[in-house]
């Protein structure tokens, strides 16, 4: 197996163990992964999301409030991969904190997401996420995961 399969099977896993059903999945691609500690990963903004539609008509941009959403779910997914710890059911983002939305991604763009957990204090875990479009940073900011013991 290479290494993207393999990759790409941990986000696989990972994502299993998020609450999100697949229709709101805002990661395609996992990059990179050190389980429990940090990730990259991409997501194609398509164009024929149904959240575009009226976000904004004739003007589709990525609401900032789902790339928040977007960097919340790589935290999840570098938090559920951690081997010396077992996946917490329920892992939901609860707070966030410092958010900067510094631009958008359009139809045929890729956001790239980075996520990095920067504490872990029983059922919370706090991370550090940023996402970029062509090199542009576009969010950065401090989330607070919390899930089930």
């Amino acid at each position: 197996m290479s290494e993207a399969e393999t990759i790409n099977d941990d986000l696989g896993r990972a994502l299993e163990a998020l609450p999100h059903g697949a229709e709101f999945r805002f990661i395609d691609r996992l990059l990179s992964l050190e389980p429990g500690e940090s990730g990259v990963a991409e997501y194609a903004l398509r164009g024929d999301e149904p959240f575009l539609r009226g976000h904004f008509p004739g003007q589709p941009m990525m609401p900032g409030v789902l790339l928040l959403e977007a960097a919340a779910q790589l935290a999840g997914t570098v938090t559920q991969s951690d081997p010396k710890v077992p996946p917490m059911p329920g892992l939901k983002l609860t707070a966030v904190r410092g958010a900067k939305i510094l631009g958008t991604a359009r139809p045929g763009e890729v956001i790239r997401l980075e996520a990095r957990v920067i504490g872990r204090l029983n059922n919370l875990v706090q991370a550090r996420a940023q996402a970029s479009v062509n090199g542009r940073l576009v969010l950065e900011t401090e989330l607070t995961l919390s899930g089930e013991l």
